[in-house]
């Protein structure tokens, strides 16, 4: 080699190099395989999480998800705080709140929501309720209304049904769904409000009475919202929106496919086969499907969140006394990331 040829490739050798280095230093660190544990419940709603991870869209945005399962809000909220867990999905609850104003969480987006002409959440009532007149949401004047923990989603759906009617509730916290269900199938409780994948199949079977839906009395509710730490808010921009992203991902092809059935027959199944992974597991296909199809309840696109709902939540939250009276709006929620509904 010349002097001449080995001057042109150590040149063009030494430009290769800075274009690799360059390369190197300039991907952004999501690209990295960044392991974060999600939370999530064994619920349809929860869909969005289970399509993003196995469709591939969390890796695509260079996160390597695992899920945590749990059986009711106040503890996901917990986890979340402790950072046991990066991202979550559940209800707005007290304990959310509380740790919100204590600087440990906030709330990034939304998730599922009410929607006129799609079944939501429905009041149901057991048998032994039904059958002493608690036929209507009207005729609910002193039951007993389940809760999972007081100052949960469910302590507010109730407390909305009772304000419509002028109707004084006893509520009654028994910790996880599952034991709900059990307290509504042997008429320890009375009355409850739940997603339409539960809802249905126990009015199905005969075990309960479905009397009402809850969009009668909050048509805007917005059932669900996206959460984090404060810290992963504040300081972890980009492993957050790249989180939104593959969610809304997750949520466009649930909404598609169940919700707006816009994909055919053949995606709508395949969805109900993804989710029966995670929601009904224990039954059989055949059986579960039918109410996974008929869970399905709008996700919010681009997890956009209804700021005016959440708001009400808030204030509702506040005057029960569940929470401190002076936190504010901005506290709970960073509305940076996501727009409004």
């Amino acid at each position: 080699m010349t002097h001449k040829n080995k001057r042109i490739f150590f040149k063009h050798f030494i430009a290769f190099l800075g274009v690799s280095l360059f390369s190197q230093f300039a991907t952004p660190v999501i690209a990295e395989n960044i392991k974060i544990n999600v939370g999530a419940l064994r619920f349809t709603s929860h869909a969005a999480s289970f399509v993003a991870l196995e469709r591939g869209y969390f890796a695509d945005e260079g996160l390597d998800v695992e899920l945590k399962f749990f059986q009711a809000a106040q503890p996901m909220a917990v986890a979340v705080a402790s950072k046991d867990v990066d991202y979550a999905v559940t209800a707005i609850s007290g304990g959310l709140i509380s740790l919100a104003q204590k600087g440990a969480t906030k709330v990034i987006g939304g998730a599922l929501s009410e929607e006129k002409g799609i079944d939501g959440s429905q009041i149901i009532v057991s048998k032994e309720a039904y059958s002493a007149g608690m036929t209507d949401p009207s005729k609910l004047d002193g039951a007993t209304w389940a809760l999972t923990q007081t100052g949960s989603s469910f302590h507010y759906t109730g407390s909305q049904v009772a304000k419509h009617h002028g109707h004084t509730f006893k509520y009654k916290p028994l910790q996880k769904v599952g034991a709900i269900i059990g307290a509504m199938k042997t008429s320890q409780v009375d009355a409850w409000a739940i997603v339409p994948h539960i809802a249905k199949p126990l009015n199905g079977g005969g075990a309960v009475h479905i009397i009402g839906a809850i969009s009668d009395y909050i048509p805007d509710y917005q059932v669900t919202v996206v959460f984090t730490s404060a810290d992963n808010a504040a300081n972890e921009r980009e492993k957050t929106e790249a989180f939104l992203r593959a969610f809304s991902k997750g949520a466009d092809d649930f909404n598609a496919a169940l919700v707006d059935k816009t994909l055919g027959e053949d995606a709508a199944e395949d969805m109900i086969k993804l989710i029966h992974k995670y929601v009904y597991a224990d039954r059989p296909y055949e059986k579960a499907a039918p109410s996974i199809r008929n869970g399905a309840m709008r996700i919010n696109k681009n997890a956009a969140m209804n700021l005016d709902n959440i708001k009400a939540q808030l204030a509702w939250f506040k005057s029960e006394g569940l929470v401190d009276s002076s936190i504010t709006f901005e506290t709970l929620v960073d509305d940076s990331y996501v727009a409004s509904q």
